[in-house]
Parts: C-alpha cells; sequence; structure tokens
C-alpha cells in the first residue's frame, strides 16, 4: 500500500496584469460656440473701425498724394491728373530764407507758446479746483456742474460768444474795464494786434481747463484718504499732501491728460478761425489757420498739403518721444515698487 498522500498547497491564482493607464488628454480645441463667443466683441468692432479709417485714413492719403502735386485752383478739379512737383511744395515750406518758410516759421513759434500757455494754465486751472474740490461740502455739486459748463457748451456757440464779449465798441469786456470800471483810457482791440494773442489763449484755456478738472477730480478718487490721514498724523501739511501724495499719486493721469491737451491744443483750428475769421492776426497766426490760408485763401492746395504733412510728421514724433521718455522714467519706478 502506498503511504497517505501529501497535501498540496492549494494553487494560488495568477496575478491580473495591471489596467494601462488611461492615454494622455490631448489639448482641447474649444468648440465653435466658445470661438464665436470670443470674437463676437471684435466683430461688432469692427464696422465702427472701418468706417473709423475710412473717415480718417483716407483723407490722409489723398493730402499725402496732393503734396506731391502743383495744385492750383485750375488743376483743383482733376487733382489727380496735376502736374507732378516731387518735393518741391516740402522745399518751399521748409525754406525759411523766403517769404512763404519765412511765416510758416512764425507761425510755428506761435503755436508753440499758444500751446505751451493754454495747456499749462489749463492743467493748472484744473487741478487746483479738483483739489479744492475734493472734500465734500454743501454746493460742491453745484460748483462742479458749473465748472464744466464751458466744456459741455457747443464749440461754436462758445467761442462766437466770446467774439462778440471782446468786440471793441459793443462788447461787454470794454464796457466793463472803460465805461464801468474806468481801467483804461481808451478801448482796446482784443481782436487786432497784439492783444489778439492774449485773447486767443484766454478763450482757448476757458474751453480746455474744465476737462482738466474732469480728469483729475476723476484720478482724485483713486487716492486712498487713508494716506491724508495717515499724513495729517504725522504732522504733514496741505502743502506737502499735495506735495507728496496728491501729485505723484496722478502723474499716471496726467501724462495722459498733458498729452490729450497738446494735441488738441497744437491742432486747434475751430477757435482762432472762429475768433479771427478768415485771416488771423499776426500775433495769433497758428499753423492750423496758416495751412488754411495757404489753401483756400492762397488757392496753393499743393503746398497746404505738404504744410499738414509735416504737421503731423511733427506731431507723431513729439508723441512718440512723449511717449518713450515717460515710459523710461516709469521703469525704474515699476522696478523699486516691486
Amino acid at each position: 500500500m502506498s503511504g497517505p498522500a501529501t497535501a498540496r498547497p492549494p494553487a494560488t491564482p495568477a496575478a491580473s496584469p495591471a489596467p494601462a493607464p488611461p492615454p494622455a488628454a490631448g489639448p482641447q480645441r474649444p468648440d465653435r460656440r466658445a470661438r464665436r463667443r470670443a470674437a463676437l466683441p471684435y466683430l461688432l468692432l469692427l464696422p465702427a473701425l472701418l468706417l473709423e479709417l475710412l473717415v480718417h485714413l483716407t483723407p490722409m492719403v489723398v493730402g499725402a498724394a496732393m503734396s506731391f502735386r502743383k495744385l492750383t485752383q485750375f488743376t483743383l478739379r482733376d487733382w489727380s491728373a496735376a502736374p507732378w512737383s516731387g518735393f518741391t511744395n516740402y522745399r518751399v515750406a521748409v525754406d525759411f530764407h523766403a517769404p512763404v518758410g519765412r511765416a510758416l516759421l512764425h507761425s510755428f513759434w506761435v503755436t508753440c507758446a499758444f500751446t505751451v500757455l493754454a495747456v499749462g494754465l489749463s492743467w493748472l486751472l484744473g487741478t487746483v479746483a479738483a483739489v479744492l474740490l475734493q472734500d465734500a461740502f454743501r454746493g460742491r455739486a453745484l460748483l462742479r456742474a458749473l465748472f464744466l459748463l464751458p466744456y459741455a457748451l457747443p464749440v461754436y456757440a462758445a467761442v462766437i460768444t466770446w467774439s462778440f464779449v471782446l468786440q471793441r465798441d459793443t462788447g461787454l469786456l470794454n464796457h466793463v474795464l472803460h465805461d464801468q470800471l474806468h481801467l483804461v483810457d481808451d478801448k482796446p482791440f482784443w481782436l487786432l494786434g497784439d492783444n489778439s494773442f492774449t485773447a486767443l489763449v484766454t478763450v482757448s484755456v476757458w474751453r480746455s481747463w474744465p476737462f482738466a478738472f474732469l480728469t483729475v477730480t476723476a484720478g482724485l478718487q483713486n487716492i486712498p484718504r487713508e494716506l491724508y490721514e495717515a499724513a495729517a498724523l504725522d504732522g504733514a501739511g496741505i502743502r506737502q499732501q499735495i506735495r507728496r501724495i496728491t501729485l505723484p499719486s496722478l502723474r499716471p493721469v496726467n501724462l495722459v491728460l498733458v498729452l490729450v491737451l497738446f494735441l488738441w491744443t497744437f491742432n486747434d483750428f475751430n477757435t482762432p478761425y472762429l475768433l479771427f475769421g478768415r485771416s488771423a492776426p499776426e500775433a495769433a497766426d497758428l499753423v492750423s489757420v496758416h495751412i488754411y490760408q495757404s489753401s483756400f485763401v492762397t488757392w496753393n492746395f499743393g503746398a497746404g498739403s505738404a504744410m499738414s504733412v509735416l504737421l503731423l510728421l511733427f506731431l507723431l514724433l513729439v508723441t512718440a518721444g512723449y511717449l518713450l521718455l515717460t515710459s523710461r522714467r516709469a521703469a525704474p519706478r515699476r522696478r523699486s515698487a516691486r
């Protein structure tokens, strides 16, 4: 007989293979709805952008093309067939030894002086008014509304009203100065001679400073009141608070404000044209009016177009230099803030 059978251990089931890891999910492509939803704002802006380019870019291109032609009243009807003059109009405009170049240079310096005074006074008045009306008090809303009134008025209504005020014989200003206050012996001419420059700066500042006031007021809303309270606890007076807190905090706003005011003022045509008519006095001969006279008074449209292109290049150069200078100055401040 054979011996007892030896018990065998139960066979262990074979280990099942580990499940394979799921395949890595590739980048999900946005569906069509998401892409349409993202593109919708740009599609809505596209008609306005095209219309803006059509309104502004087309006259610029046509004006640049006209500047290379000998365009007068005899060839204006078909300006594309006018004789080609090349850079002759530009050479005549920048020849400062000739009468045309000297007149353009004179109007350029008058425009520079006018722009510096108008922009500086507008910024100063707007900033002072915004700071004074920063704290709440009774009647502040009424004063703000009154300050914004010159900016809200249509430019033609405002400047024509000023032209009546500045008349020599029937104007309100001479009536007050000569007839009521007796501050002058004779009624001055405000729209002729050297006084025309003072009148032009006054009207421009009156129209522009409410915009500076509105912009600075909006910028003051972003300055925390806790900064002024902490400065007052440390013993800082109003002047030190304005110097150390208000002006540095308003620097980004002022950079944009000064640039916008500069472009508006240097290009201003409505104010001098409505004040003085088609022929501005020599003391108030701005570049914009000078170009108009060269084009529509002397009928030299080629030279007027060349002056317009030169003005555009000058403004582009000044704007680019201003933005480059301000960005370089702001870069170290951003690094130190980090």
